[in-house]
């Protein structure tokens, strides 16, 4: 195809919201099981000691420059697999009036509560 070619491209943002899609819910897919075995069963069974979980450690980690980063990644990507999961499935029941206005919402709620986790992280540093 040449660029001479009476066919235009249309640029689309919906990749980089799929992107943060798929990585949210690999996160929960892969995580969630995970912390539910830990704080469900392994510490209230004495199996992990609940010293392991106490308020200093977990502390102690969230405000350390790697712990906020991962804090971070573990709370937007999932929020971003939300709404763009809530945004969609709008239109999967039918909800077809202000799509543009519809995403505005979720992917702006999900930017501006990632936005407002950074900062609180930032600012626990």
């Amino acid at each position: 195809m040449s660029h001479t070619d009476s066919t235009k491209l249309k640029r689309s943002h919906e990749p980089v919201f799929w992107g943060l899609f798929g990585a949210g819910g690999m996160l929960t897919a892969f995580l969630t099981p995970v912390m539910i075995l830990i704080t469900g069963i392994l510490v209230p069974l004495a199996i992990i000691s609940p010293k392991a979980l106490n308020y200093e450690r977990v502390h102690g980690f969230a405000t350390s420059w790697y712990g906020a980063a991962i804090l971070l990644v573990l709370i937007a990507l999932p929020l971003w697999h939300t709404l763009h999961r809530i945004f969609h499935g709008l239109h999967d029941i039918g909800v077809k009036r202000g799509r543009d206005w519809q995403q505005v919402i979720c992917y702006g709620a999900a930017f501006a509560i990632s936005v407002f986790v950074f900062t609180l992280l930032l600012q626990m540093l």
